[in-house]
This record gives C-alpha cells, structure tokens and sequence, in this order.
C-alpha cells in the first residue's frame, strides 16, 4: 500500500521544481556553516569577490562586510523584526558604500548581481530543507522545512504539511512561521517572504503579515486551487530566482500606520503581473499605452507605488518621470498618503496647476502625484521627452474631456496607462479606445475580476439586504393639486418641476427618515456592533445629512455619529459644525477606523465613496439613488478583509438598487476593434459636422468676446425654429466630441467647438427656467407631496441577496454582445403584412430593420435612441401599411409596435424598452376612439395617456422620444 505523508509528496515537489527552476540543492549536512550563524558565510564571500574587483584586492574587506550584516542580525529581536527587516534591505541595496577605494574613497559594493547595477545575474541560487536555528534539533534548535538562500543569505523559508489529512491545512504552516519569528527572529532578518502549503493551496506572507492577509500566487491562465497540480503550477509560476530577486528589490515596502507601527508590504501576484507590464512596456517603448482593471478594494493603490518605484529605479530608463493622476483632492490626498507612509523617495505632490507646469517645464525627474484638473490651465507642450509614464487612476471616470486632451497635449511622448477598480461599461467605450491597446485582446493589458478578488480573499463577497419602506401616496388628490398649482405652465416646465419634486420630496420626508433610522439603529446595535465591526450611512444630499444625524443622535447618541461632508458654499454656515481641514478629517477618519474609539457610524453623501478604505467597515446603509460606477465604488468600501470573523461587507438597501449593481457590471470586451473602427469614422465625419453647426452664424465674428459677440450669435437663432435646429446639430456634435475625447486629433477643432457650446448653453431653456420654476413653485409642490404621502411599515423580513462571484461572471457572460454576422436578418414587421415583402417599400423598412438590429446587436445605440428609431419604423410601417392594405384588412386593435418590437428584439435588449412599447400599444387601444386625430379632446386624451407611460412612468424627459410615440399612434391607430 502506497505512503503518501508530507516528506514524499509536498516537501519532494517543491524541491524538485526548484531545482528545475534553477535553485542548487544542497542537503543541510553539507552547507559549510556553524549551526548558530544565519548567513553561510563561505557561500557569502564566494560571491562577494565575484561581484566587486575590490574585494578580491583584499578578502579581509569582506569582513566588514560581514561585520555590518551581523551587527544588523544579532540586534534583531521579536518587537523590532519589521524594523531591522527594512535595515536589512537598505544596507544590501542603498547603504552599501565602503572607503575600498584608492586613498579611503567610498566605492559601492554589490551584495547581489542583478539587473538594478547592470550586472548579469551572478548570484548563487541554493535551496535546502531541514535547517535547523540555532543550533542543531537534539540541542533544541528549530527545524525549518525549506530555506531559500540567495549568496549564503536565507530570503525565504517555506513549511510544508501533508496533503491526505483533511485536518492539516496550509494554515498551520503558515502558523509555524509566525511561531518562528516569534522565537528565532534573527533567521529572518533577511526574510523577503515565506510560504506554505498542505499540497491543496499554496500561500505566501511577509513577515509579521496576518495569517488572514496571506494569498495565492496564480497565472494568468492558471487560477486553480485544491490539487497539487495547482500548487505545482504556482510553485513553478513564483519561486524562480529572477522573481525572487525581482520581488526583493522592487516589490517590497515598508510603511507605517497612524499608531507609528511599522509593517510590511509585499505584492499580490496581480500587482506583480500589472506593475510589470507597465515596466516591460516603457522599457519595450510600445506600445505606449495600456489598460488594467483590478477590481475595488484588491490593492491598485499599491500596483501603481510598485510599477512606479521600480520604473525610478530601472538605469536604462534613464531617470523617468512618473505622473500619477488621480481625479479627486481626497483620492490625490489618500494615495500621496501611501507613498509618504512608504516612505518612497524623490516623491513631489503638484498641489496646484502653476507647480505642475513649473515641474514639467523645468524636467524634474520624480514621481509627481497630482489630479486631471491641474491641467486646466495647460495650453501647449510641456515636455516632449519619452521616458515620461502618466498612471491614470479611475480612468473611466477621469477623462474629463478637454482636460485628457490638454494632458496629452502638454505631454505628446509620454506612455499613458489607465487604471480602474470598475469595469469599463459600454458607456465608457472611448475609455478602451483612449487607453487599450490594439495589441491586447480583450481591452485589457491585466484583468483582475471580482471573482478573482474573491477567490484569493484579496476582497469579501458582497451581501445585499434590501429593506423596503411602503410608501402610500393620494394619487389622485396630488395630481388634482398639482395640476391646480402649475395651470399656467407649459408641457415641458410641467415636466422640469415634477421631477425635481419626486425623488426630493420623499428623501426630505420626516416621517420616512425617522423609519429609516430607527431601522439602523436597531440594526446596528443588534447586527453590527456586538461583531466589533462599524457602519456608513449614505444619504440623499447635505441637508439629509444633517436630518439623518438629528434622528440618530436620539436614538445613539450624539457621540456614536458624525458628518462627514464637503462644506464648500456654505453661505449659511449650516455645515459649520463639519467644516475641518484635511489633517482634521483624516483624525476623525483615523478614530473611525480605531475599534476602541466610540464613533462608529460616519453619515455621508459624496465624500468617502470612492478610494476610502476602513476594514472595520462591514455594512454601509444606502439610502441614496446611485448607479453605474459611482454605485459600485461606494458599496465597495465595505469588502475590505479585516479579520476571521468578517466574511462579508452588507449593503442595507432601503432605495431598491439591487438592480443597477447588476447594471454597473454590464460592461464590454469583446467589440474593441468595432470600437476603434466606429471611433475612426466619427473622426472622419466630424469635420462635416463641425462646418454644418458653425452654418448657423455665416458672418459673426467668433473672436469678439463679452455680450456684442454672444448677441450677434443668438440673432443669427431668431425664432424657435432655428434654435431647434440648431439645437438639434450641436448635440450630434457634441455626442461625437464625447465619443472622440481626449483624442489630440480634436485640439485644433477646440476653440470652434467651445464657442458653439457657450453658444448652445446660452439659447437652451430647460434648465434655467427648471430652476426658475423651482425657485417659484417648489415649497409648494413639496407640501402637497408631503401631505398626500404616509409612509408605512419598515420591512426587514425580505430575504439577503448575496453578489457572489458565480452571480456577477453568470451576468457577464450573458451580456457578451453578439457576433455580428453577415446573414440576412428576417424581420417581422406586421404577420399580416408579410405577404407584401416584394413590395419595394417593404424591402426599403426591411433594410432599415436589419441596420437598425445591427447597430443594436454592436451596442452602439443606447435604450434610448433604440427606442426613438423604433418608433420611427413603427410609424412608417403603419403608413405603409394604408398604403397596400385595404382599410378593411387592418385591425387597428392589432399591436403593430409590440410585433416590430418582438422581430427586432435579441438577448442584449433592455428590458426597459418592451415594457415601455407594451404599455404605449396598450394604453392607446384604451383612450383612443374613432376619429380621434380630428378633435382636441381626442388628440390631449392621448398624449396625456402617453406622457403617463413616457414621462410619469419612466421618467423619459426627452421631447424626442415623445413626439414620435404620438406620431407613431397617430399614424397607426
């Protein structure tokens, strides 16, 4: 019968992958050491001499040598090991000059032979296995399963536990090593990592790290776990002697916390793979772009700190400039914060946009942290060197249009790599065109999926709670007010007014917002607070917050909350209380994360949303409507790993946002180059549609500024006519500069388009006579809200709904836009009307249907304007349809919309769309009557049961929609 234990199976791996791997074994008997010393130190000087010329001059230097690394040794102790650790690390790579050379001057000595002093690898690579420390085991010496030593220097000690014993897990090893450095701290004072494995999972930690914060190693095309085939694959994958060193020098940092603890960073294999990418591409010099998605909360922040640091340090790179932007204060605050406590060197924050310019004039060659607004002012070239790399942080959301092209502008041979926590959706398509490279595949250079998060534990799942509160509203006598209070308004201004009440009136509800808090409160203290664990309330706006903080307060205590708010333009001084400075809120923050300190809930409504990361923050309670990436940033501040009892982060959803987290993760990766190919017609158009918005104003003088040359523009728009038009050219115009920006091809069509658009905002009504309206009207409509709504019972008995991993990569993979393909689409118009297909007006809607399904199926519609083409066939399938069909033939009970609608349909429609065109054929067929088009009660009957689907219903405020719902009914029925 076969024996499988540890010494056969884990231990006998690894040792034989190392050694294919390049490590030299050598069994502990035969290594030429004293038991009780921690560096080999005839493997040492071997080396030593083989490296430095002035060693071998005189091998007695090598004593002093030996003497600084011993002194560092034997001062290590339990409570200073991370201390010493970094000491360690500094004399063999920074500290590492001696009076060696002529006449006492100060030479460098290199410890390792590597690529950061340009010398080809000439260290010696030794694996061996039961070491023991310090003495020998029958003295009581400890015994170490494996040891990797690197120029007679333990780097890195592994232990390895059996794989046929469902009690024994990698957990215990990893156990072991933290025993260790507790009892024989000077056998890793040299310590780069540590490993261990039961032969089911393989993990690694730096020294001092949580035995909850050790991870994977995993490939790219290998993220398996639970055999030794996947530990094979990750031992194979990591512990190479190139990595090992690579590790050591450019991907391990010190930093220290608020408490002035000292602690260790290592990087997670995803940070690795992305930090190198950027560094192998700069050091390729192509392409010169590239795009990561690392998913919230699994460590981007860092992978920037390494690529950066590494990229510094790197001699054929010739002393780079890094840039890292960021396009928030307090997410530039948050990460120049990390690189402080890193203590990274040569680092320059560009706190405003004149020291920017300054630095990048002047060829300051450092890592710059600054944000995309800094590049306001920016009007030309700043820099035309190439070894300038930009790292772009939420890149989707930081391309805040002119600003990328003025960024690109001022630096036209930089590398530009994007990174974002989120998904690119496909709203944000440009972002693959503007970063992506055509050389990668799916978009992305380096993915990192929240199912990938969520396996290695970098991250925690994401629970849902969904609490509805009832909300009973009169109806009828509301609209009976309403209509009374807005008699003399027009359709759109109607329009404008109810929907700023809707949302507003009911999260400024009292009765609602005392509901509200007395469900945290009980759910707080009976849920969160007995697991040691703290909270985040998310409201509507500021004035809720305050709202929110006055009824927690009864019932917590004023102590347990606090506001964390912007207080800018604050006339009123309402907000006094909460205005700090940064140093101010980052204690409050730092006390928020302190499970001693009191305050245990932080109420919110902008601030600390995207980039704040506390892991005693499990559940965040949302009561503010959010959606796409804004939505899925916030509710990840709550899956941040804190300790073994923490499993999960819990959202408590009393607005119904269930559905948009799904809706975040829609996102597109496999249509790039249809993309790119949609983005190069757009250029090539959008010179024509330029010229045909600029036709408007033959003869004015665009370079006049002030009131004369905004006159003259809007006397070129005299009637309503043309400015509809004129409206109508600019926003095609402007959905192309969206689509195109930051592209440099736009720079030289700027000063046209800035001048149409102020031109544009100066003519258009809505939101100006909106605000009038409110100002007017708006206390009013709100109490007759408030006094028509009765809020009900607070349900909590609704099941949780948990975002696991398989739900979201089940969503992706169902949302994959389909292949285009080159086959005729059959379309069904009207089954009645099929029999007409030879009729050349049927083939001529058939070719629209099939580019219209085309379009659709590439996802370059949205719903919208799907719906608006929609309902422009429907209208002229049913003029069609007079034409050839009998009157007698057509029955106008028939739904013609619905029938279009389901013959052009797919997988990837959204739903919105059927249900709005299932209610417009249903409500007509109720309101309408015969010859109803000819009377003026029959024609408002109708549009008024049209806006009750398009506006009231769906809250679609887009004229365009409308009119061409009522032209399709019209037509039709």
């Amino acid at each position: 019968m076969p024996n499988f234990n540890e010494g056969n199976t884990t231990e006998r791996m690894i040792l034989d992958v190392l050694q294919k791997n390049g490590w030299r074994y050598v069994a502990p008997e035969d290594l030429p050491r004293n038991p009780s010393d921690v560096i080999v130190e005839p493997l040492f000087r071997a080396v030593l001499a083989r490296l430095n010329p002035e060693i071998t001059e005189d091998e007695s230097r090598a004593d002093t040598v030996l003497y600084d690394l011993h002194r560092i040794i034997t001062a290590t102790n339990a409570q200073n090991l991370i201390t010493q650790n970094e000491l360690f690390k500094q004399k063999v790579f920074e500290q590492n000059t001696y009076p060696f050379g002529e006449d006492g001057r100060q030479v460098s000595i290199d410890f390792f032979g590597t690529e950061i002093n340009g010398k080809s690898d000439l260290n010696d690579y030794v694996v061996t296995n039961h070491w023991c420390f310090p003495k020998t085991k029958a003295d009581g010496g400890k015994e170490l399963d494996i040891v990797l030593l690197v120029n007679g220097i333990p780097v890195a000690v592994g232990e390895m536990k059996t794989p046929v014993r469902a009690a024994i897990t990698w957990l215990d090893g990893a156990k072991d090593i933290s025993d260790y450095e507790e009892s024989i701290p000077q056998m890793f004072t040299a310590n780069i990592f540590n490993f261990a494995t039961e032969g089911k999972c393989y993990r690694y930690g730096a020294i001092g790290m949580p035995i909850a914060k050790w991870g994977p190693w995993h490939t790219t095309d290998d993220k398996s776990d639970g055999s030794l085939a996947a530990v094979h694959t990750s031992v194979t994958d990591m512990l190479t002697p190139y990595k090992v060193m690579d590790l050591f020098q450019f991907f391990t940092l010190f930093a220290t916390d608020s408490k002035y603890r000292k602690y260790k960073v290592i990087a997670r294999y995803q940070q690795y793979e992305g930090a190198n990418m950027i560094v192998d591409r700069v050091r390729a010099g192509y392409p010169k772009q590239g795009l990561i998605w690392h998913f919230q909360g699994s460590g981007k922040s860092y992978l920037m700190e390494f690529a950066a640091v590494k990229l510094r340090m790197l001699p054929d790179l010739k002393n780079p400039t890094v840039i890292i932007v960021d396009d928030r204060l307090d997410l530039e605050s948050q990460i120049t914060a990390q690189f402080h406590a890193s203590d990274v060197g040569n680092l320059e924050s560009a706190a405003s946009r004149d020291q920017l310019m300054t630095m990048l004039r002047q060829d300051i060659r450092k890592i710059i942290i600054t944000t995309i607004f800094r590049f306001q002012e920016v009007t030309g070239e700043l820099s035309q060197r190439d070894n300038i790399i930009v790292m772009v942080d939420e890149c989707h959301r930081t391309q805040e249009g002119d600003l990328g092209i003025k960024m690109r502008l001022a630096l036209p041979n930089a590398f530009f790599f994007g990174l974002t926590g989120t998904p690119i959706n496909r709203i944000d398509k440009n972002t693959f065109a503007t970063f992506g490279a055509t050389e990668d595949r799916s978009g992305y250079m380096s993915k990192y999926s929240f199912s990938d998060s969520i396996r290695d534990r970098a991250t925690l799942p994401l629970n849902f709670e969904p609490v509805p509160i009832d909300l009973r509203v009169d109806r009828e006598t509301m609209d009976r007010e309403f209509d009374v209070l807005t008699a003399g308004l027009s359709d759109v201004e109607r329009a404008e007014l109810s929907k700023r009440v809707n949302m507003q009136a009911i999260m400024y509800d009292r009765k609602r917002i005392h509901k509200v808090c007395a469900h945290i409160a009980k759910h707080f203290t009976e849920k969160i607070r007995p697991n040691g664990y703290k909270a985040q309330v998310v409201v509507y706006d500021r004035p809720c917050c305050l709202m929110y903080k006055e009824e927690l307060d009864k019932l917590l205590g004023a102590q347990c909350s606090t506001i964390v708010m912007d207080t800018n333009d604050d006339k009123a001084d309402k907000y006094k209380p909460y205005r700090r400075t940064k140093d101010e809120e980052a204690k409050v923050l730092d006390r928020f994360r302190d499970p001693s300190d009191p305050l245990e809930i932080v109420i919110v409504t902008a601030k600390l949303l995207t980039g704040f990361d506390a892991p005693i923050l499990q559940v965040m309670y949302l009561d503010k409507p959010m959606k796409d990436h804004t939505l899925l940033q916030a509710i990840c501040r709550t899956n941040r790993t804190y300790d073994e009892g923490k499993t999960f982060g819990l959202i408590v959803d009393y607005i119904g946002i269930f559905d948009n987290v799904a809706k975040a993760l829609n996102f597109d990766e496999t249509s790039m180059k249809k993309i790119v190919t949609n983005i190069e017609e757009v250029k090539k158009r959008f010179p024509a549609l330029l010229r045909k918005c600029l036709s408007f104003f033959m003869g004015v003088d665009r370079t006049v500024e002030g009131w004369e040359g905004l006159m003259a523009a809007q006397e070129c728009l005299p009637t309503s006519k043309e400015k509809d038009e004129f409206a109508a050219d600019y926003q095609v115009l402007n959905r192309a500069w969206n689509g195109l920006s930051p592209d440099p091809f736009l720079t030289t069509f700027q000063p046209d388009y800035v001048w149409l658009t102020k031109v544009y905002e100066s003519v258009r009504p809505t939101n100006g006579s909106g605000g009038l309206i409110w100002a007017a009207l708006g206390n009013k409509t709100m109490e007759i809200v408030h006094s028509n709504l009765e809020v009900g019972a607070v349900h909590d008995d609704v099941d949780i709904l948990s975002l696991s991993a398989d739900l979201i990569d089940d969503f992706i993979e169902s949302h994959r836009d389909i292949n285009p393909t080159t086959k005729r689409v059959e379309i069904d118009l009207v089954a009645r009307i099929q029999k007409h297909a030879d009729d050349p007006k049927f083939k001529m809607l058939g070719e629209k249907l099939e580019e219209l399904r085309n379009r659709h199926e590439q996802g370059l519609i949205n719903s919208i304007e799907f719906l608006k083409m929609l309902l422009q066939l429907a209208k002229e399938a049913a003029q069609a349809e007079k034409e050839v069909v009998p009157e007698d033939e057509v029955d106008k009970g028939k739904a013609a919309l619905t029938e279009l609608f389901n013959g052009v349909r797919n997988e990837c429609t959204p739903v919105i769309v059927e249900r709005i065109v299932a209610d417009i054929d249903d409500i007509v067929k109720i309101v309408r009557f015969d010859g109803w088009q000819n009377t003026t009660g029959g024609r408002q009957e109708v549009k008024k049961a049209l806006r009750s689907v398009v506006w009231v219903k769906y809250k679609i405020k887009d004229k365009e929609v409308f009119d061409k719902a009522y032209a399709y009914v019209e037509q039709y029925y």
